[in-house]
Protein backbone atom coordinates (compact mmCIF):
# COMPACT_ATOMS: atom_id res chain seq x y z
CA UNK A 1 0.00 0.00 0.00
CA UNK A 2 1.30 3.68 -0.45
CA UNK A 3 -0.54 4.79 1.84
CA UNK A 4 1.08 5.82 5.07
CA UNK A 5 -0.21 5.38 8.67
CA UNK A 6 0.50 7.52 11.54
CA UNK A 7 1.39 6.02 14.93
CA UNK A 8 0.21 7.84 17.59
CA UNK A 9 4.07 8.00 18.16
CA UNK A 10 6.30 10.88 17.92
CA UNK A 11 8.97 10.43 15.35
CA UNK A 12 7.71 7.07 13.90
CA UNK A 13 5.79 6.49 10.50
CA UNK A 14 3.86 3.14 9.16
CA UNK A 15 3.07 1.70 5.64
CA UNK A 16 1.41 -1.76 5.79
CA UNK A 17 2.91 -3.51 2.79
CA UNK A 18 0.54 -6.30 3.16
CA UNK A 19 -2.11 -7.04 5.48
CA UNK A 20 -2.69 -9.29 7.99
CA UNK A 21 -5.62 -11.68 9.48
CA UNK A 22 -7.78 -11.80 11.89
CA UNK A 23 -8.26 -9.12 14.98
CA UNK A 24 -4.96 -7.33 16.34
CA UNK A 25 -3.36 -9.37 18.78
CA UNK A 26 -3.41 -9.19 23.13
CA UNK A 27 -0.13 -7.72 23.75
CA UNK A 28 0.42 -8.32 27.31
CA UNK A 29 3.12 -8.36 29.57
CA UNK A 30 4.45 -12.05 29.27
CA UNK A 31 3.71 -12.33 26.00
CA UNK A 32 6.03 -13.68 23.19
CA UNK A 33 6.27 -12.04 19.93
CA UNK A 34 7.52 -14.12 16.88
CA UNK A 35 8.83 -12.18 14.03
CA UNK A 36 11.44 -11.88 11.17
CA UNK A 37 12.47 -7.88 10.37
CA UNK A 38 14.96 -6.22 7.60
CA UNK A 39 17.04 -3.03 9.20
CA UNK A 40 17.62 -0.62 6.81
CA UNK A 41 19.34 2.89 6.38
CA UNK A 42 17.53 6.18 5.50
CA UNK A 43 19.48 6.65 2.70
CA UNK A 44 18.98 6.95 -1.41
CA UNK A 45 20.39 3.39 -1.69
CA UNK A 46 18.36 2.00 1.58
CA UNK A 47 21.16 0.35 2.41
CA UNK A 48 20.39 -3.31 4.42
CA UNK A 49 22.31 -2.96 8.13
CA UNK A 50 20.76 -7.05 9.49
CA UNK A 51 18.06 -9.28 7.55
CA UNK A 52 16.90 -11.70 9.91
CA UNK A 53 16.16 -14.13 7.10
CA UNK A 54 19.41 -13.88 5.90
CA UNK A 55 20.56 -15.33 9.98
CA UNK A 56 18.38 -17.56 9.11
CA UNK A 57 16.75 -16.88 12.13
CA UNK A 58 13.61 -15.26 13.22
CA UNK A 59 13.47 -12.76 16.20
CA UNK A 60 11.72 -13.05 19.61
CA UNK A 61 11.13 -10.50 22.54
CA UNK A 62 8.95 -11.04 25.70
CA UNK A 63 6.38 -7.91 26.23
CA UNK A 64 7.00 -5.83 29.06
CA UNK A 65 10.66 -7.29 29.60
CA UNK A 66 12.32 -3.97 28.56
CA UNK A 67 13.85 -4.79 25.77
CA UNK A 68 16.85 -2.39 24.51
CA UNK A 69 15.08 -0.91 21.54
CA UNK A 70 12.05 -0.35 23.28
CA UNK A 71 10.37 1.12 20.31
CA UNK A 72 10.23 -2.26 18.50
CA UNK A 73 7.49 -3.55 21.27
CA UNK A 74 5.33 -0.12 19.71
CA UNK A 75 5.82 -1.10 16.53
CA UNK A 76 5.32 -5.15 16.57
CA UNK A 77 2.08 -4.16 19.09
CA UNK A 78 0.31 -2.09 16.17
CA UNK A 79 0.43 -5.06 13.78
CA UNK A 80 -2.00 -8.34 12.73
CA UNK A 81 -0.71 -12.02 12.25
CA UNK A 82 0.55 -11.78 8.87
CA UNK A 83 1.26 -8.58 8.41
CA UNK A 84 3.99 -6.80 6.76
CA UNK A 85 5.03 -3.32 7.51
CA UNK A 86 7.67 -0.35 7.13
CA UNK A 87 8.72 1.25 9.80
CA UNK A 88 10.43 4.75 9.62
CA UNK A 89 11.75 5.50 13.14
CA UNK A 90 13.57 8.95 13.92
CA UNK A 91 16.88 8.70 15.92
CA UNK A 92 15.40 9.53 19.30
CA UNK A 93 14.28 5.82 18.64
CA UNK A 94 17.03 4.02 17.00
CA UNK A 95 19.99 5.03 19.60
CA UNK A 96 20.52 1.53 20.74
CA UNK A 97 20.05 -0.45 17.69
CA UNK A 98 23.82 -0.23 17.48
CA UNK A 99 23.60 -2.94 20.82
CA UNK A 100 20.83 -5.16 19.90
CA UNK A 101 22.03 -5.70 16.64
CA UNK A 102 25.63 -6.85 18.07
CA UNK A 103 23.83 -9.33 20.53
CA UNK A 104 21.82 -10.58 17.80
CA UNK A 105 24.99 -11.18 15.48
CA UNK A 106 26.95 -12.45 18.27
CA UNK A 107 23.97 -15.42 18.64
CA UNK A 108 24.18 -15.96 14.55
CA UNK A 109 27.80 -16.38 15.28
CA UNK A 110 27.52 -18.93 18.10
CA UNK A 111 29.00 -16.34 20.62
CA UNK A 112 27.68 -15.31 23.92
CA UNK A 113 26.11 -11.78 23.08
CA UNK A 114 27.09 -10.39 26.72
CA UNK A 115 30.35 -11.37 26.02
CA UNK A 116 32.36 -8.05 27.60
CA UNK A 117 29.52 -6.36 29.04
CA UNK A 118 29.16 -5.34 32.39
CA UNK A 119 26.19 -5.64 34.71
CA UNK A 120 25.10 -1.84 33.93
CA UNK A 121 21.96 -0.56 32.35
CA UNK A 122 22.16 -0.27 28.61
CA UNK A 123 22.81 3.32 28.17
CA UNK A 124 25.74 2.68 30.99
CA UNK A 125 27.14 -0.36 28.41
CA UNK A 126 27.03 1.67 26.04
CA UNK A 127 29.95 3.74 26.71
CA UNK A 128 31.83 0.76 28.15
CA UNK A 129 32.32 -0.13 24.32
CA UNK A 130 34.87 1.43 22.48
CA UNK A 131 33.86 -0.86 19.69
CA UNK A 132 31.36 -3.05 18.74
CA UNK A 133 33.29 -4.92 16.72
CA UNK A 134 31.56 -4.31 13.69
CA UNK A 135 32.45 -1.09 11.33
CA UNK A 136 29.08 -0.36 10.01
CA UNK A 137 27.67 -0.33 14.05
CA UNK A 138 30.09 1.37 15.31
CA UNK A 139 29.13 3.60 12.89
CA UNK A 140 25.31 4.10 14.15
CA UNK A 141 26.86 3.91 17.50
CA UNK A 142 29.05 7.25 16.83
CA UNK A 143 25.75 9.34 15.19
CA UNK A 144 22.60 7.61 15.98
CA UNK A 145 20.62 8.09 13.17
CA UNK A 146 17.00 7.35 11.26
CA UNK A 147 16.17 3.59 10.59
CA UNK A 148 14.08 1.93 8.77
CA UNK A 149 12.47 -1.34 9.46
CA UNK A 150 10.50 -3.94 7.97
CA UNK A 151 8.63 -6.61 9.67
CA UNK A 152 6.69 -9.27 9.08
CA UNK A 153 4.55 -10.68 12.08
CA UNK A 154 4.36 -14.55 12.68
CA UNK A 155 2.64 -14.76 16.02
CA UNK A 156 1.90 -13.68 19.77
CA UNK A 157 1.93 -16.01 22.09
CA UNK A 158 -0.23 -15.71 25.29
CA UNK A 159 2.15 -16.30 28.63
CA UNK A 160 0.99 -19.46 29.77
CA UNK A 161 0.92 -21.15 25.31
CA UNK A 162 4.67 -21.32 25.78
CA UNK A 163 7.68 -22.65 27.15
CA UNK A 164 8.54 -19.57 29.35
CA UNK A 165 12.72 -19.13 29.31
CA UNK A 166 14.25 -18.60 32.91
CA UNK A 167 15.25 -15.08 32.21
CA UNK A 168 11.26 -14.37 31.11
CA UNK A 169 10.05 -15.70 34.27
CA UNK A 170 8.90 -13.34 37.80
CA UNK A 171 10.36 -14.31 40.85
CA UNK A 172 7.06 -16.60 41.61
CA UNK A 173 6.87 -17.99 38.69
CA UNK A 174 10.79 -19.58 39.24
CA UNK A 175 9.90 -20.13 42.77
CA UNK A 176 6.97 -22.39 41.32
CA UNK A 177 9.47 -24.07 38.64
CA UNK A 178 11.97 -25.27 40.60
CA UNK A 179 10.26 -28.42 42.14
CA UNK A 180 8.40 -29.43 38.79
CA UNK A 181 12.09 -29.34 37.65
CA UNK A 182 13.42 -31.41 40.65
CA UNK A 183 10.51 -33.79 39.91
CA UNK A 184 10.87 -33.87 36.12
CA UNK A 185 14.94 -34.43 36.79
CA UNK A 186 14.57 -37.45 39.11
CA UNK A 187 11.84 -38.96 36.66
CA UNK A 188 14.17 -39.21 33.96
CA UNK A 189 17.32 -40.44 36.54
CA UNK A 190 15.07 -43.62 37.36
CA UNK A 191 14.79 -44.31 33.73
CA UNK A 192 18.50 -43.66 32.92
CA UNK A 193 18.13 -40.97 30.87
CA UNK A 194 20.79 -39.11 32.43
CA UNK A 195 21.73 -36.44 30.13
CA UNK A 196 18.14 -34.90 30.19
CA UNK A 197 17.65 -35.45 33.86
CA UNK A 198 20.90 -33.25 34.28
CA UNK A 199 19.21 -30.54 32.41
CA UNK A 200 16.36 -30.45 34.54
CA UNK A 201 18.59 -29.94 37.29
CA UNK A 202 20.71 -27.06 35.86
CA UNK A 203 17.57 -25.39 34.47
CA UNK A 204 16.08 -25.47 38.27
CA UNK A 205 20.13 -24.26 39.39
CA UNK A 206 19.84 -21.19 36.92
CA UNK A 207 16.02 -20.29 38.55
CA UNK A 208 17.21 -20.19 42.03
CA UNK A 209 20.92 -18.74 40.92
CA UNK A 210 19.41 -15.98 38.98
CA UNK A 211 17.07 -15.10 42.21
CA UNK A 212 19.95 -15.43 44.74
CA UNK A 213 21.64 -12.56 42.74
CA UNK A 214 19.18 -10.23 44.03
CA UNK A 215 19.60 -11.22 47.52
CA UNK A 216 22.73 -10.27 50.06
CA UNK A 217 25.45 -13.30 50.26
CA UNK A 218 25.10 -15.42 53.54
CA UNK A 219 21.72 -13.39 54.71
CA UNK A 220 18.53 -15.56 55.70
CA UNK A 221 16.82 -15.44 52.20
CA UNK A 222 20.07 -16.01 50.18
CA UNK A 223 21.00 -19.11 52.30
CA UNK A 224 17.07 -20.46 51.98
CA UNK A 225 17.71 -20.42 48.43
CA UNK A 226 21.31 -21.97 48.99
CA UNK A 227 19.62 -24.42 50.51
CA UNK A 228 17.39 -25.18 47.67
CA UNK A 229 20.22 -25.30 45.10
CA UNK A 230 22.96 -27.56 46.85
CA UNK A 231 21.00 -31.21 46.47
CA UNK A 232 20.45 -29.86 42.98
CA UNK A 233 24.15 -29.35 42.47
CA UNK A 234 24.39 -32.92 43.77
CA UNK A 235 22.22 -34.45 41.54
CA UNK A 236 23.42 -32.83 38.88
CA UNK A 237 26.99 -34.19 39.61
CA UNK A 238 25.86 -37.22 40.03
CA UNK A 239 24.01 -37.66 35.99
CA UNK A 240 27.31 -36.11 35.16
CA UNK A 241 28.98 -39.21 36.90
CA UNK A 242 26.67 -41.06 34.95
CA UNK A 243 27.53 -39.72 31.87
CA UNK A 244 31.70 -39.92 32.42
CA UNK A 245 31.77 -35.90 32.86
CA UNK A 246 34.39 -36.32 35.12
CA UNK A 247 36.63 -33.03 35.11
CA UNK A 248 33.03 -30.91 35.55
CA UNK A 249 31.89 -33.01 38.64
CA UNK A 250 35.35 -32.15 40.20
CA UNK A 251 34.67 -28.32 38.95
CA UNK A 252 31.27 -28.39 41.07
CA UNK A 253 32.00 -29.87 44.22
CA UNK A 254 34.99 -28.20 45.08
CA UNK A 255 33.14 -25.04 44.26
CA UNK A 256 30.10 -26.67 46.31
CA UNK A 257 32.67 -27.64 49.15
CA UNK A 258 33.89 -23.69 49.16
CA UNK A 259 30.49 -22.99 50.68
CA UNK A 260 29.84 -25.90 52.63
CA UNK A 261 33.05 -27.53 53.64
CA UNK A 262 31.01 -30.49 56.02
CA UNK A 263 28.64 -31.62 53.19
CA UNK A 264 29.31 -35.66 53.01
CA UNK A 265 28.13 -35.93 49.57
CA UNK A 266 29.97 -33.58 47.98
CA UNK A 267 33.13 -35.21 48.93
CA UNK A 268 31.71 -38.75 48.09
CA UNK A 269 31.02 -37.49 44.54
CA UNK A 270 34.35 -35.33 44.41
CA UNK A 271 36.34 -39.00 45.65
CA UNK A 272 34.27 -40.73 42.34
CA UNK A 273 35.73 -38.27 40.14
CA UNK A 274 39.21 -38.27 41.60
CA UNK A 275 39.78 -42.15 41.37
CA UNK A 276 37.88 -42.03 37.75
CA UNK A 277 40.74 -39.80 36.35
CA UNK A 278 43.12 -41.79 38.93
CA UNK A 279 43.92 -38.70 41.11
CA UNK A 280 44.17 -42.26 43.83
CA UNK A 281 45.84 -39.35 46.81
CA UNK A 282 42.92 -37.38 46.47
CA UNK A 283 40.20 -39.65 46.13
CA UNK A 284 40.90 -41.72 49.32
CA UNK A 285 41.21 -37.99 51.07
CA UNK A 286 37.50 -37.27 49.92
CA UNK A 287 36.33 -40.73 50.61
CA UNK A 288 37.64 -40.60 54.11
CA UNK A 289 35.93 -37.13 54.63
CA UNK A 290 33.12 -38.48 53.33
CA UNK A 291 32.55 -41.04 55.98
CA UNK A 292 34.44 -39.14 58.64
CA UNK A 293 31.26 -36.68 57.94
CA UNK A 294 28.86 -38.75 58.02
CA UNK A 295 29.41 -42.36 59.40
CA UNK A 296 26.07 -43.84 57.54
CA UNK A 297 28.04 -43.80 54.26
CA UNK A 298 30.92 -45.96 55.63
CA UNK A 299 29.55 -48.68 53.81
CA UNK A 300 29.75 -46.93 50.48
CA UNK A 301 33.04 -45.34 51.23
CA UNK A 302 34.46 -49.06 52.20
CA UNK A 303 32.83 -50.63 48.92
CA UNK A 304 34.58 -47.58 46.43
CA UNK A 305 37.92 -47.82 48.33
CA UNK A 306 37.91 -51.63 47.75
CA UNK A 307 37.59 -50.72 44.21
CA UNK A 308 39.78 -48.08 43.80
CA UNK A 309 42.31 -50.30 45.28
CA UNK A 310 41.76 -53.25 42.29
CA UNK A 311 41.85 -50.62 39.91
CA UNK A 312 44.73 -49.28 41.01
CA UNK A 313 46.43 -52.66 41.04
CA UNK A 314 45.52 -53.98 37.99
CA UNK A 315 47.39 -50.46 36.62
CA UNK A 316 50.20 -51.16 37.91
CA UNK A 317 50.70 -54.72 36.98
CA UNK A 318 49.63 -53.11 33.23
CA UNK A 319 52.62 -50.68 33.60
CA UNK A 320 55.00 -53.35 34.54
CA UNK A 321 54.04 -55.93 31.76
CA UNK A 322 54.66 -52.44 29.33
CA UNK A 323 57.53 -50.79 30.81
CA UNK A 324 59.34 -54.42 31.22
CA UNK A 325 58.57 -54.92 26.93
CA UNK A 326 60.05 -51.68 26.70
CA UNK A 327 63.88 -52.95 27.38
CA UNK A 328 64.01 -56.32 26.17
CA UNK A 329 67.05 -57.12 23.74
CA UNK A 330 65.35 -57.42 20.03
CA UNK A 331 65.95 -61.01 19.88
CA UNK A 332 64.97 -61.78 23.48
CA UNK A 333 61.86 -64.20 23.97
Amino acid sequence: MEETYLLNVEGVRKKILHGGQGELPKFQDGSKITFHFQTLKDNFERTVIDDSREAGMPMEIIVGKMFKLEIWETLLSSMRAGEVAEFWCDAIHTGMYALVSRGMRRIVEGRDPLEGQKHRCGMGNMFDYHSTGYADLDELQRAPQPLIFIMELFRVEEPWAYKRDTWAMSKEEKLAAVPVLHSEGNRLVLRKEFRQAAEKYQEAVICLRNLQAKEKPWEEAWLKLEGLVTPLVLNYCQCQLELGEYYEVLEHTTELLQKHHGNAKAHFKRAKAHAAVWNEREAREDFARAAHLDPAMAAAVKKELKLLGERVRKKHVEERKRYRGLFRAPGDV
